[in-house]
């Protein structure tokens, strides 16, 4: 079974320094039939003025995820980390216990837009954590990239959860497959460009939440690439 959550029936805010778009219910945007999938609990879709950002601010028992996709992110954060995120690179933060951040944009004179995701933790009051991985752009095209994990390894962060996160950027034409387990499910989430998953048409912006089905079909339908994030959720 495919659920079909389309890109302009998302929240929106705009601030002025910060135009974003809430996947699920955050923030003053509320929806109660639409307070996550699985673990997978938000996907802001966020485009940050140049020289604006968010202050410091208190975060606890949550994993974080942040994947740019132009421009620059600059963080800091209680735990002694000082960076700065572009695109191509995963970084998480496991809130656990407590951690204060700030996220500023990077530049004085662009934007950045990225995405920032959260999914809850299995375990809660564990000690916070940060991570930072950068990946070469020919390890997502045509490929599933891992971003994040519960298991350790090479080229992807590690997160409290049963959860994995994956990025693919999809030239003309080209089609992917992913299986799922019995008992899993999946969301993906359509980053750039148009694709089908089994057959069903998907937009830039445009989510789908996949349960009981045993494989993924995605094919990229748009006249240039497409970039997808898959979770694939316990």
């Amino acid at each position: 079974m495919i659920t079909i959550r389309r890109s302009k029936d998302r929240g929106h805010a705009d601030n002025g320094w910060l135009k974003s778009h809430h996947t699920f219910s955050f923030a003053s945007y509320k929806d109660p039939d639409q307070m996550g999938f699985r673990s997978l609990r938000v996907i802001n879709d966020d485009w940050v003025a140049p020289g604006r950002g968010f202050g410091a601010h208190a975060h606890r028992d949550m994993e974080i995820l942040s994947y740019v996709l132009e421009g620059k992110l600059a963080h800091k954060d209680s735990m002694g980390h000082t960076e700065v995120l572009g695109p191509n690179e995963i970084q998480k933060m496991s809130a656990g216990s407590g951690v204060i951040h700030s996220e500023f944009n990077g530049s004085e004179s662009e934007p950045v837009h990225f995405l920032q995701i959260w999914i809850e933790p299995a375990t809660k009051g564990t000690p916070p954590a940060y991570q930072q991985i950068k990946f070469d752009p020919e390890e997502k095209q045509n490929r599933f990239k891992i971003l994040a994990s519960s298991k350790p390894g090479a080229g992807s962060v590690q997160i409290n959860q049963d959860a994995e996160m994956a990025v693919t950027e999809l030239s003309p034409g080209s089609e992917i497959t992913h299986s799922l387990s019995p008992d899993r499910a999946a969301w993906l989430h359509v980053i750039s460009g148009s694709v089908t998953v089994n057959g069903e048409p998907l937009s830039e912006g445009d989510s789908a939440a996949v349960q009981a089905e045993q494989k993924l079909q995605v094919v990229c339908s748009s006249p240039t690439s497409a970039e997808i994030l898959l979770f694939d959720l316990a």
